[in-house]
């Protein structure tokens, strides 16, 4: 988050948003975290990505977190199958 909240065009929106000065600054209040970043276990994530869906978002963005791309490939397959809409 920190890397995010020294662009200009990301805390200008967040403040748009409602979000205050005191939120955006120090990589983030635990407010502003938790309404915009899905962490935790894969189960935490899915469910999450499933509020977000069933609240009328039609994009939902992942971005893992890891030392590699193996890592984060490993993320993004483990997360799919309880992420993906259903096909059909």
């Amino acid at each position: 988050m920190e890397r995010y909240l020294q662009l200009p065009n990301y805390v200008n929106n967040l403040l748009h948003l409602g979000y205050d000065e005191d939120d955006v600054a120090g990589g983030g209040s635990d407010r502003l975290v938790d309404a915009i970043v899905a962490w935790g276990d894969e189960e935490a994530i899915a469910r999450r990505v499933v509020l977000l869906r069933n609240g009328g978002a039609d994009h939902v963005l992942l971005q893992p977190l890891a030392a590699d791309l193996s890592g984060v490939l490993a993320q993004l397959e483990a997360l799919a199958p309880a992420v993906l809409p259903p096909s059909g």
